[in-house]
């Protein structure tokens, strides 16, 4: 990754919102219009906030940390394919000790009957041949779980800290993202390997009635590209790019 990004910290200049639709909306606004490297944009609360998939990304106002980061790379330079491994294994550090990543940037905390609990969701988005990409991330800080809609209380997470802890996470985040963007690939991949709450787990993937069938197989950790490598049942082993990947079994570990 050394040396790909273009100059100075992430974090500057910034722009907060009480209440955004989105905050990676409001970001890649921003890119577009021709904002600088490292310009950030934070909020209280989205109306829309967006994460993978589709899906959208609830909570509470002021219970979570929302930024979107712009990331710019010099012309030249190949773009920074590992962005979203970047943006897990910067978000781990700024937590601490505890969180796991479910590849490929899902932030997650175990839970006690084996399964994972979502604490933080990372969604990269740009314009590679415009040479830049917004890194957005959302945290539970101090989301309390009964408030959340009822299809999240099973599948998430809290840090169970304050509302006053949400601007420190923010600082240790940022810096944790000018460190980790200067990284080289292989110390990336090792820390993140060292993150993995997959590997060694089963686990299924397709979209059932779907064009791709539901498979199962056995996670093995990533690849040099930081593709998920899954050992088949009955032999071999196959690599996926992207997508969705479940636990097969999300109450045993």
């Amino acid at each position: 990754m050394s040396g790909q990004a273009g100059p100075g910290a992430p974090g500057h200049p910034r722009l907060h919102h009480r209440l955004v639709d989105s905050t990676n909306e409001r970001a890649r606004a921003l890119a577009l219009a021709g904002a600088p490297h490292g310009t950030l944009v934070t909020a209280s609360e989205q109306s829309a906030g967006r994460g993978r998939q589709g899906r959208s990304w609830s909570a509470p106002a002021g219970s979570s940390l929302l930024m979107s980061v712009l990331v710019r790379w010099a012309e030249g330079s190949p773009a920074p394919g590992l962005l979203p491994l970047v943006a897990a294994v910067a978000t781990c550090d700024a937590i601490g000790p505890g969180p796991l990543i479910k590849w490929p940037n899902d932030i997650v905390l175990a839970r006690g009957d084996g399964g994972l609990g979502k604490l933080a969701g990372i969604l990269v988005e740009g314009r590679p041949q415009e040479r830049w990409a917004v890194l957005g991330i959302g945290i539970n800080v101090a989301v309390e779980i009964e408030r959340l809609p009822a299809e999240l209380r099973e599948t998430a997470a809290s840090l169970g800290r304050g509302a006053e802890d949400v601007e420190p996470l923010l600082g240790e985040l940022l810096g944790a993202l000018a460190r980790r963007l200067e990284q080289p690939t292989v110390g990336l991949l090792a820390d993140w390997r060292a993150r993995d709450a997959l590997r060694g787990r089963r686990v299924r993937w397709g979209t059932p009635g779907g064009s791709a069938r539901v498979r199962e197989g056995l996670a093995q950790g990533v690849d040099g590209t930081g593709r998920l490598i899954v050992a088949l049942d009955g032999g071999g082993q196959t690599t996926l790019e992207a997508g969705e990947v479940h636990l097969a079994t999300p109450g045993s570990p």
